[in-house]
């Protein structure tokens, strides 16, 4: 009678199993055919059993992965477009102002567009034109932040007197690195500002404000590394010796023999015989000084005119900043101002000149 109990209850845990089977749970179909097999052992069981574990493998690498999961490439397909960065439109004229700067232009003189016996006056406005068409706060092609930076640099060099002497002899010279476009246009020269920091200096700060983030900012120095401190004190030797030096020549140096401006050490007005230079000398000039007065006169010329050569500069400097940015905001007023602003060493220079 026990026997026959048993053997109802093992086909009972063999239905169970089957069932589990089908619904996909091999765990409880396996748990349940063992049972089976302890109540009482069958053929139908131990098939069932050994189909089981035959399809262990095959039932294990689908619970790692179930049929209906989604798959990294479904989870893309679905990812709905608003979760993607939004793209900046910009104009096919815009990419190609980027593209000519950064493909076609071989020196800084092709990159603002100007020939190479442009004034400073023609290098300015066209970095100007430049810079309000590149600013990459309103022109988002591909490369414009480069393609802004180079203008920038184009701009400093050419209109600094010594650099843009030094950048078109180094133009002569063979390009060091042709597969390299920017090290080709460069010649290693590029500007102590910023693109930005110039940019500001013509427009203001407030040229493109709202217009969205700068992306210039003011270069910081490199972290420094981890250094041995016994390296460190070799290399800082040599420094010591050039600053022990630089002490020590002090005592050895004279002073300057005139001065441009009076104050207590210069207070004798003295002036040149030849431009009528104003220079003030010390009380004792005429007993111990031996050189030639000639030759002295000469320099203390030559070194003012230099002096008026750069304050006039700096002074059409910013008329012509002044000037722009009352065109660019359409101020009547403060363009007339602008044109009345007067250029006081110039004025001086043309009058030594005539």
């Amino acid at each position: 009678m026990t026997i026959e109990c048993n053997k109802d209850d093992a086909d009972r845990c063999i239905e169970i199993a089957q069932n589990a089977l089908s619904a996909g749970n091999i765990e409880k179909a396996e748990r349940f055919l063992l049972k089976a097999e302890r109540l009482y052992p069958t053929t139908r069981a131990k098939e069932l059993l050994s189909r089981l574990r035959a399809a262990g493998n095959a039932g294990a690498a689908s619970k790692r992965s179930p049929p209906n999961s989604p798959s990294a490439e479904d989870v893309r397909r679905r990812k709905s477009p608003s979760d993607q960065p939004p793209q900046r439109e910009y104009t096919q004229e815009q990419l190609e102002a980027v593209r000519r700067i950064k493909t076609k232009c071989k020196d800084y003189y092709e990159i603002l567009g100007v020939s190479k016996e442009a004034t400073d006056s023609d290098i300015k406005k066209s970095y100007k034109k430049l810079a309000l068409q590149l600013h990459p706060d309103k022109n988002h092609a591909p490369g414009a932040a480069e393609a802004f930076k180079a203008i920038g640099n184009a701009a400093a060099i050419l209109t600094d007197p010594e650099k843009r002497k030094q950048y078109d002899l180094r133009g002569e010279e063979p390009a060091h690195s042709p597969h390299h476009h920017q090290t080709y246009y460069a010649r290693g020269f590029e500007s102590d500002l910023t693109a930005e920091e110039l940019f500001n200096m013509f427009f203001g700060a407030t040229a493109f404000s709202g217009g969205g983030p700068t992306v210039y900012s003011r270069r910081r120095a490199r972290e420094p590394e981890p250094r041995d401190s016994h390296t460190s004190l070799v290399q800082l030797l040599p420094v010591a010796v050039l600053v022990l030096l630089s002490m020590m020549s002090g005592f050895f140096i004279s002073e300057p023999v005139f001065s441009l401006t009076a104050n207590s050490k210069y207070p004798v007005p003295r002036e040149t015989v030849n431009l009528k230079v104003p220079y003030y000398v010390k009380e004792n000039f005429h007993t111990d000084y031996q050189g030639s007065v000639r030759r002295l006169e000469m320099a203390i010329e030559e070194e003012y005119i230099v002096g008026l050569r750069h304050a006039c500069q700096r002074e059409r400097n910013y008329r012509d900043s002044m000037t722009w940015k009352a065109r660019n905001f359409g101020d009547t007023r403060q363009y007339q101002e602008a044109q009345k602003l007067r250029t006081p060493s110039c004025e001086k220079l043309q009058n030594l000149q005539r």
